[in-house]
Order: C-alpha cells, then sequence, then structure tokens
C-alpha cells in the first residue's frame, strides 16, 4: 500500500515541476539556480569542513 502512494506522490510532485516550467520558465530558471547555489555551498562547507579535521582540527 505505501508503494502506491510513493508512485502517487512522485506523480504529483512531477506534473507540479511541469506546470511551473511550461508556466513560467523564466522563474522555473531561477530555482534550478537558487538549488544549484544551495548544493554548491554545502559542498564548499563539507570541502572545508573535511579539510580542518585533516589539519587536526586546528584553524
Amino acid at each position: 500500500m505505501a508503494v502506491q502512494w510513493k508512485k502517487v506522490g512522485l506523480f504529483v510532485v512531477v506534473v507540479f515541476v511541469l506546470y511551473v516550467i511550461i508556466t513560467d520558465p523564466a522563474k522555473a530558471a531561477d530555482y534550478v539556480q537558487i538549488g544549484f547555489e544551495g548544493v554548491s555551498s554545502a559542498a564548499q562547507s563539507i570541502g572545508d569542513f573535511m579539510t580542518w579535521v585533516a589539519n587536526g582540527g586546528k584553524d
């Protein structure tokens, strides 16, 4: 039963994304850019943390 709800949920999300892209491509592009900036920022933070750990926790 849970698998059916996952399929329905995924379908709803896909339809919503397609709707946003079709109705307002510029805003959809802004959302994608914001998402990529967030992922980039998270990756940079993880890299900084790993560098800090590799240096023995020293500044």
